[in-house]
């Protein structure tokens, strides 16, 4: 980079770098800007794909598609990538791209403070140390906060507790009694592992999912030499998996009642795998299918069949020393509790402390649920954009696309701060309001809306989470910054 590009380029610091912080820090060395650091709170890159190391970790987006449009890998081992090789991928991306130097691990942040003397953020990490930077951008993701369950008595457990996403690999699970709290998208792939090992296996289940065949195979090697040797057939291979996924919007949206189709197929596969009459009774769920995520397994049905497996669908009233007592009075021994409990995915940017204008909190500006200007800005928090902020994930695509238009948008709005040299932009409250509004009357129509409890909704029952509508509007929506959706605060005088 030149003298006179980096002084024109702002201090930037990124927070997180899953696929949004490690796509947005790329981004920015492409456009020939390097004057910004990555904040990471873990030793290493990944983000969530970090952290979830459980046995049978994988995504349920397709390899080709669960990557970077500008950095295609063509040696994929299997349709739907595994733990280890997603993160491999972001590694090699570091590496590539020579991230390193920006990246400081082991650097969680506190708080962040809008300055408005110096149109300038100020950032604290947890140890007390404060860095300043023009611009902050937060990739923080929306499944990086384990939600533990609040159980009378947890804390009183004298054997092994953990949360899925914090895996104790040290545990030997050989001959022990074993109870996973929860049935979600990481329970639904670390259960059938354990099952193979465990002595017994008690699943405390609170609602079942919808669960489909996952359409999962290895890759042969032959294919991949065809996804290398013809690039065009690689972007293709991308192109069909992308309308694949994104005909599904309609019937997530508009069109609920087709997911009846949906809902027959699981029925038929829980009854194929399920032979016991009272386990099948309670593996198919009484709400509609995709009000909650639906999930994609091979062997999950099966697992549920096994006879060291013991479906117990009574709440838990309390923990005990030794085991779990449900209300009906019964008391399940155990070794050791897994807690699959999923992750607090509408507690955005928690648990740091974020301030902007006049000394406003963000929680308080959320009081009433989050939101943000097509999730990527806040009013009252000028020079702040948000990755995977309110109302941008979705349930049909992968996010790693959603993710790329609003870098792109990120960028876009850098350029327009050029044109002011000291500025802030803060997108205008009417803007936000007004935009909010249209999400949410789309989402009054989703079959989210059908009346079940998920972690799409916060504890307002208000879905903070999911995108309503098709990527691509989205990805048009994000284009480009239309300077009149922000007012530009003037620099400081003397700066």
């Amino acid at each position: 980079m030149t003298r006179s590009s980096a002084a024109s380029s702002p201090l930037i610091i990124i927070i997180g770098a899953g696929f949004g912080g490690l796509g947005m820090a790329i981004k920015l060395k492409k456009a020939g800007i390097d004057s910004f650091t990555v904040l990471e709170k873990g030793s290493g890159v990944g983000g969530t794909w970090r952290d979830n190391t459980y046995p049978g970790a994988a995504c349920d987006v397709q390899s080709h598609f669960y990557s970077y449009s500008f950095e295609p890998k063509h040696d994929w081992t299997r349709k739907f990538g595994l733990q280890n090789e997603i993160l491999g991928y972001m590694e090699h991306c570091v590496e590539k791209y020579a991230l390193a130097n920006h990246i400081r691990f082991n650097s969680p942040v506190g708080k962040a403070h809008f300055n408005e003397a110096q149109n300038q953020w100020s950032v604290t990490l947890t140890n007390g140390e404060e860095l300043t930077a023009n611009v902050v951008i937060t990739a923080t993701g929306q499944l990086n906060q384990p939600a533990w369950p609040r159980i009378e008595g947890i804390d009183r457990f004298a054997g092994t507790l953990f949360h899925s996403a914090r895996w104790d690999h040290s545990y030997d699970f050989a001959n022990k009694r074993v109870a996973v709290i929860g049935t979600g998208a990481s329970a639904i792939q670390f259960v059938p592992e354990l099952a193979k090992t465990v002595k017994s296996l008690n699943l405390f289940q609170r609602s079942a999912a919808w669960v489909l065949p996952k359409p999962d195979r290895p890759f042969k090697r032959w294919e991949q030499a065809l996804f290398r040797a013809i690039p065009a057939w690689d972007r293709l291979y991308r192109y069909l998996i992308y309308w694949k996924n994104e005909s599904r919007a309609l019937v997530f949206t508009r069109l609920s009642g087709l997911l009846e189709i949906f809902a027959r197929k699981a029925r038929r596969e829980a009854k194929k795998h399920v032979t016991d009459p009272e386990k099948l009774k309670h593996v198919i769920p009484d709400y509609q299918i995709g009000c909650k995520r639906i999930l994609i397994s091979n062997d999950w049905y099966p697992a549920i069949n096994q006879s060291n497996v013991s479906l117990v669908t009574d709440a838990i009233d309390h923990i005990d020393t030794d085991g779990i007592v449900t209300r009906n009075g019964e008391h399940h021994p155990v070794d050791a509790i897994i807690c699959g409990t999923g992750f607090q995915a509408s507690d955005f940017l928690a648990p740091m402390e974020i301030t902007g204008r006049a000394g406003v909190n963000l929680n308080k500006a959320w009081e009433t649920g989050a939101s943000a200007f097509k999730g990527i800005t806040v009013s009252g928090f000028p020079n702040l954009f948000m990755l995977y902020g309110p109302n941008t994930n979705l349930a049909h695509n992968s996010i790693v696309f959603m993710l790329e238009s609003q870098i792109r948008y990120v960028l876009d709005a850098l350029e327009a701060l050029k044109k002011y040299p000291g500025s802030a932009m803060d997108v205008r409250q009417d803007r936000q309001e007004r935009f909010s509004s249209v999400v949410q009357e789309g989402l009054e129509h989703s079959v989210w809306s059908s009346g079940c409890t998920s972690w799409y909704l916060d504890a307002n029952g208000k879905n903070t989470v999911n995108w309503p509508g098709f990527t691509f509007t989205y990805r048009l929506a994000t284009r480009r910054v239309d300077t009149a959706d922000y007012q530009f605060i003037d620099p400081p005088r003397g700066a």
